[in-house]
């Protein structure tokens, strides 16, 4: 068995703990635009995947410039300093997955897996998932504990299997 860094532990429980993540994109006239989306890692291939609306303003965004960022973070604790917060900025490219492939069943089912409430939106025709490819990261542990990572690397974290 092999050995794992403290930090890719630490990376892989805030994305098996936390849910949410804020969504980075860039509209029409260039300016950039962060919104909240729900999201699970579908571990075969490392993406991370989000189901959206054709109708929010994130969707057309990313459909015109597929170049996004994610920030995931730990919850905030009352009382206690957030400076310090667990987190990691991704870096990736978004991709509407056509409905009558594998990797839109295999994105389906990782959602689902997390987020078994939001089946019957899965059946609207609004509704699309979205493959992000990550092709690198910065995560911050803590005080004194950060790293960037390139796309093989965060992939490694990314692809193993979920807690």
């Amino acid at each position: 068995m092999s050995h794992e860094p403290r930090l890719s532990q630490a990376l892989r429980t805030l994305f098996a703990v936390q849910r949410v993540a804020a969504l980075g994109t860039l509209g029409e006239d260039g300016r950039p635009f962060v919104s909240m989306v729900p999201f699970a890692v579908e571990p075969a291939s490392g993406q991370v995947v989000i189901h959206v609306s054709g109708l929010a303003a994130h969707t057309g965004n990313l459909q015109r410039k597929p170049e996004v960022s994610v920030l995931v973070v730990q919850a905030e604790v009352a009382g206690e300093p957030v400076h310090a917060l667990p987190r990691v900025t991704l870096e990736g490219v978004a991709e509407v997955l056509p409905p009558d492939g594998a990797p839109w069943a295999a994105a389906r089912a990782a959602y689902l897996g997390r987020f078994p409430e939001a089946e019957p939106m899965t059946a609207l025709g609004d509704f699309r998932f979205v493959g992000i490819s990550i092709t690198g990261a910065r995560q911050v542990a803590g005080f004194g504990a950060a790293r960037s990572l390139d796309g093989e690397a965060i992939l490694q974290v990314l692809r193993a299997p979920q807690a």
